[in-house]
């Protein structure tokens, strides 16, 4: 990856992997916007980002999301968060392939105006052919996704357990049906980092190592 032009870093993540707040300190260390998944909702609804409306957007400026961004504020002292529920992981829910067709826009325009960092469960085949782009996948062992969630989201061994199985298998199907093709299937990243004893800061380091 060349960190002097244009690049994307694409996270995706399991649940209670830390994924999320490393995609977040690795933005942080670059000096580049991170999105993810809430906010890119967020933005869908509160702008009614459909796709009937991108392509308005589009048809109005090349630079589409670079104009959007400057109308609304954001990367202007605008704290994303201030768009999104800031939990480490919000609930999941279905998406119509009309929902996935926007968020797709979205995720090109982003990626086309500036350099950012992505955390979700599209960025990595959305944005496959950008030119320079790396896709990493973050895992933990079960036991720490339990106890990660547990934490953060003040859930019992049991409730934490049943979010875990119930996000993975969503997450999967999501993939499965847009992507086709597994979200476990290494050869669809770059980079897969194991959180089994790593810190999110040492899981940074690591990818900045890896991308030089």
């Amino acid at each position: 990856m060349n960190r002097n032009e244009k690049f994307v870093i694409t996270i995706n993540r399991e649940l209670g992997s830390g994924g999320r707040t490393v995609g977040r300190m690795l933005a942080e260390k670059l000096d580049v916007p991170f999105y993810d998944k809430a906010l890119i909702k967020a933005l869908q609804e509160r702008y009614n980002l459909s796709v009937n409306e991108i392509e308005r957007l589009k048809g109005q400026s090349n630079s589409w999301w670079a104009n959007f961004k400057r109308v609304v504020g954001l990367g202007q002292g605008v704290n994303p968060n201030n768009f999104v529920n800031t939990e480490d992981d919000e609930p999941e829910t279905l998406t119509t392939e009309m929902i996935f067709k926007a968020e797709k826009e979205i995720l090109l325009g982003i990626a086309q105006d500036e350099s950012c960092v992505i955390a979700g469960r599209s960025g990595f085949f959305v944005l496959k052919s950008h030119p320079n782009h790396v896709s990493i996948l973050i895992q933990a062992p079960m036991e720490s996704r339990i106890k990660r969630v547990m934490r953060r989201q003040n859930k019992t061994e049991a409730e934490a357990k049943k979010s875990i199985k119930e996000v993975d298998k969503l997450r999967e199907e999501y993939v499965k049906n847009f992507a086709h093709t597994s979200r476990y299937d290494t050869r669809n990243y770059d980079l897969v980092i194991n959180m089994d004893g790593k810190t999110e800061e040492e899981a940074v380091d690591l990818i900045l190592k890896y991308i030089g």
